[in-house]
């Protein structure tokens, strides 16, 4: 049997990189995957047999709450929460406004804290687990993106009490955090191609391993954290970025 055969797991930011990579990763593992997305005409291209796709925005509360009924109806249940779905801005303490700062920690977390809310009953039935996608930013400071750092500091943090909490009830929460990714992230974030390759070219010598990440790396290790095979791994924050945490400035 498959790790995930009889699973039903939501994947949020399905439309690019980690969350993709992850829901077609749980999907090939047998479970069956709700797959979250903002734009439908992506989510058209990851639909398959196991997959069914929901176009949600999850600032959204009442269609959030929406998404989630949508799954329980539609799967009985929830054994699997991956919270992929990100934003990042650049932004220094002096010229990030309140706006922007409000979105990415909207967005970052507190979406991230609504839906796990709802999710919870279901996978505490089921005694499930929740893996978070969180960042190195999460872990060391990076100027020129303090909200983004901020946000991934508070997923972190969320993860942790959260498992604290939770772990009385057979439910199991972990984050990943990666380093640089080849993902969609950044290019969303209003980055030109000349400029996304010229910082996948810097990263090669800010990351002790020589390159960037690959979704499907990253993906790997959340199908890890939400296996049984990690059944006795609560509350960690996992690095997963080529040796990018253990430096520092020189």
């Amino acid at each position: 049997m498959m790790e995930f055969d009889g699973k039903v797991a939501i994947v949020t930011g399905a439309t690019s990189g980690i969350g993709m990579a992850a829901a077609r990763k749980l999907a090939e593992q047998g479970a069956k995957v709700a797959a979250a997305g903002r734009r439908k005409d992506v989510l058209a291209g990851v639909a398959s047999n196991n997959i069914r796709t929901y176009t949600v925005d999850l600032l959204d509360e009442k269609g959030t709450a929406t998404f989630v009924q949508n799954v329980l109806n539609d799967f009985g249940g929830i054994d699997v929460l991956v919270n992929a779905a990100g934003i990042i801005a650049s932004g220094t303490i002096e010229n990030t406004t309140l706006a922007d700062y409000d979105l990415m920690m909207n967005i970052n977390v507190r979406s991230l804290f609504q839906l796990t809310q709802l999710a919870l009953p279901s996978i505490i039935e089921r005694k499930g687990n929740i893996v978070n996608v969180s960042s190195v930013t999460g872990l060391r400071s990076f100027p020129g993106v303090l909200a983004y750092c901020v946000s991934k500091a508070a997923v972190d943090q969320l993860t942790r009490c959260a498992a604290l909490e939770l772990a009385p009830k057979g439910v199991r929460v972990n984050a990943v955090n990666p380093g640089v990714a080849r993902t969609n992230l950044h290019r969303n974030s209003g980055m030109t191609e000349d400029a996304y390759a010229a910082f996948v070219e810097r990263s090669k010598t800010t990351h002790p391993m020589g390159r960037i990440g690959e979704p499907e790396e990253i993906a790997d290790l959340i199908l890890f954290l939400a296996s049984s095979k990690a059944g006795w791994i609560t509350g960690v924050t996992y690095s997963i970025d080529g040796g990018r945490a253990q430096t520092c400035a020189r």
